[in-house]
């Protein structure tokens, strides 16, 4: 087998956005390091992205815990494998009012949506800076723009990714082949309503609403090799983040309380 030297290491690659994006980078004759929780999930995913000329390697960690993120950094050293391109995919919610949720759960999905990438990007940017090369895409949503009522922590971790991205790229402007990309999607076809216990949601009930994640994938792919500093994936999404920029915070936590609660919700 003869495969190239690039590597891109992409979290929560098993399906949804993560998978779409690994078939792209797969594409473009991309080296993978693909990260999940459940090996099962990796190789069957590794199975339909590896060709003759693509290699892909599957590495099992929890994210939900920072020293697994950690540890994943290590894995790859030991392994000699230099990433080109490291994509923070991985991302959960929880839904309901936050004076009702778990939150040791809220706490996990703190870990995975602002820790686990934070390490992660602290860690393969090292290896970045000593060579000049490299790209980092950052999975934050339009989440990260607006207040999120029955979505709460999620939409302030995603406040979080966009905030990151956007101060360490301009931390970075004197490296010219070093990029950071924010991808920002809207509710998109994937199972993160489901783990998320999120499907009474208005926000979810018409299902052709959402968007394709092959779509917001091809998106975020040409930003960031475009170089681009963010992105907002379909044109709706672009719509509603432009109307909301103008409109008064409080106003859009109430349209979004509005859009987001149960159904029969009063």
């Amino acid at each position: 087998m003869v495969t190239s030297q690039k590597y891109a290491l992409i979290t929560g690659a098993t399906s949804g956005i993560g998978f779409e994006l690994a078939k792209l980078f797969a594409k473009d004759q991309y080296n993978l390091v693909i990260v999940g929780r459940n090996e099962a999930e990796l190789s069957a995913a590794a199975s339909q992205l590896a060709t003759d000329s693509v290699d892909v390697i599957t590495i099992v960690r929890d994210l939900f815990n920072r020293d697994e993120a950690f540890s994943l950094y290590d894995e790859v050293k030991r392994r000699d494998i230099n990433i080109e391109v490291l994509v923070n995919n991985a991302g959960q919610g929880v839904y309901g009012e936050f004076k009702d949720t778990d939150i040791n759960r809220e706490l996990n999905i703190i870990d995975l949506n602002i820790a686990a990438l934070t390490i992660l990007t602290k860690s393969f940017l090292q290896d970045m800076l000593l060579r000049n090369s490299g790209k980092i895409l950052n999975l934050a949503s339009i989440a990260s723009k607006v207040p999120g009522p029955w979505q709460a922590v999620y939409h302030g971790t995603k406040a979080y990714v966009l905030s990151f991205s956007e101060a360490i790229r301009e931390e970075l402007k004197d490296y010219e082949n070093i990029t950071v990309t924010a991808l920002l999607p809207g509710a998109t076809d994937t199972d993160f309503f489901n783990k998320a216990d999120m499907n009474a949601s208005k926000a979810v009930q018409d299902k052709d609403a959402l968007s394709d994640p092959a779509d917001v994938a091809r998106d975020g792919y040409d930003a960031l090799m475009a170089g681009k500093d963010q992105v907002i994936s379909g044109f709706k999404n672009k719509v509603q983040m432009a109307m909301t920029a103008i409109t008064p915070d409080a106003t859009v936590a109430h349209l979004m309380n509005e859009q987001q609660k149960p159904v029969g919700h009063d």
